[in-house]
This record gives C-alpha cells, structure tokens and sequence, in this order.
C-alpha cells in the first residue's frame, strides 16, 4: 500500500477512527513509520480531530462529566504503561483511543442535548395544542352565549310581549321576579334573579292557575338571567311556590310567594 492510496483513499482519517480491517490496519501503520509525508500527514489529522473535539464540546452534567475524564484518564494510564511494554505497533493506540473517545462523547452529549430539546418542544407543542383546544371551546361557549342572548332579546323586545312583575308576598316581601308572556307566539320568559337564595334542598316553581287548577310551568333556578317556560293556554294567573328541590307535581299552596293576574 503506497503513499497514493493512503491519501487518495483517506486512510490515515480511517486509521484514527479505528474503521479499518486488522490487516489494512497494520499496513497503514508500516507505511506511517517509514513515510515522513505521512507522518506529516498523520499529525495534521490528530491536531485537526482533536481541534474539532474542542470547538463542538457541550458542557454535560457534572455526573456525565466526572465520569468521562475518570474514563480517560484511565486509559491514558494503561496507555502510557503500554508505551514502555508494547512494540513501535502500539505508538499509534493512544492517540486513536483519544480520539475515538472525544468523538464518542461529543456524540453521546450532543444526542443528550438534542433529545432534551426535542422532548421539551414536544411537551410545549402538547400544551399549545391543549391551549388552543381549551380556546376554541371557550370561543364556542362565547359565541352559542351571544347567539341565546340576541334570540332571547329578540323575542323580549317584541311589540307582542307583555311584562309581568311578580311581588313577594309576606312570605318572602323582597322577593321579585318579572315574567314576559307573548300570546302570539306561545312563549312565556322569566327573569327570576330578584328572588331571594334558597337552600341547596328547595327550588322556587311556578304554575298556572286554568279554571281553579295548578298546572306546572317549569323550575325557576335563581342563577340563571332568563328562563324559558312552558305557556299555558287560558292561564289567569302566574304563581310562584317554594318546592323541594327537583320539584313537585303538584303546589304546596302553603308556600306560594308571589303570584299576578295576566
């Protein structure tokens, strides 16, 4: 194997790296012996291996570093015993384990660090798409809000609705609660925030008297600012009872607060 091929074939570059067979191996190393442009050559390389091993070095963590330089210095003792036991052959070992070893820890940490940021931008990936998720329905909630909002203004603003204030009686003297009935349309609003808080076990109820008889119109939670009821068709009265919580089939007379005739 000639000084041609060596250079040509980049071979001394192989060497250092430990990439070649045992047999092209040994060749190289005769030919780096008894060629002084090969050794040159040689030289250039290991200082241009060891440059770069510098210039890309990632500060690891203290624990991934310890343990390196121990490693190394390791083998540069059973290196430097070797010199003085082992044959010309042996010279070339310690500058090819150095730099093996620089290469293989510039490798392993800079996979580290990359991985690392891979997973922390996948993991911030992950939380702007719940965000954004988290966005959307809330834009949602929004806008199906404005849409009830405007349907239920629509239908108050109406020149067929007509108001009905219902007063609390010595039962509940603050309380208030104002209905919108439109006859037109079969429809019948409540806004019954000005009703005063009741237990968690009792919900207000209203009811339409026809003819002497208490017909249920619906449950009258207090958090919300307008409730749909049903219309009652001949309804002279609107009233307003206390009832158990989830309701009753039927009034408890004894507990009505407020009531108007339509």
């Amino acid at each position: 194997m000639d000084r041609k091929d060596i250079l040509d074939k980049g071979l001394i570059a192989h060497y250092l790296l430990g990439e070649l067979s045992k047999e092209d191996e040994l060749l190289v190393e005769n030919a780096i012996k008894e060629d002084n442009i090969l050794q040159e050559k040689f030289q250039e390389l290991e200082s241009d291996f060891q440059q770069m091993a510098m210039e890309n070095a990632i500060s690891p963590p203290e624990s991934i570093r310890t343990s390196l330089v121990k490693t190394l210095e390791g083998d540069r003792k059973e290196t430097t015993i070797s010199l003085y036991k082992d044959t010309a052959k042996n010279a070339f070992n310690p500058v090819r384990l150095l730099v093996a070893a620089s290469l293989a820890a510039i490798f392993a940490l800079t996979s580290f660090f990359f991985y690392t940021r891979w997973q922390s931008a996948r993991e911030n990936f992950i939380l702007v798409q719940e965000e954004q998720k988290q966005l959307q329905e809330d834009l949602q909630n929004l806008s199906n809000e404005i849409k009830e909002t405007r349907a239920m203004y629509t239908v108050l603003n109406s020149k067929d609705v007509i108001p009905f204030l219902l007063k609390g009686n010595q039962l509940a003297p603050d309380a208030r609660a104002v209905a919108f009935v439109n006859h037109k349309e079969r429809s019948v609003w409540v806004n019954p925030q000005a009703l005063p808080k009741l237990s968690e076990e009792e919900t207000y109820q209203m009811w339409a008297d026809v003819d002497g008889e208490m017909i249920n119109m619906g449950l009258l939670p207090t958090d919300k600012e307008l409730i749909a009821l049903a219309y009652i068709d001949k309804a002279a009265s609107l009233n307003i009872t206390i009832e158990p919580k989830g309701g009753n089939d039927h009034p408890t007379v004894e507990r009505l607060i407020s009531n108007v005739y339509l």
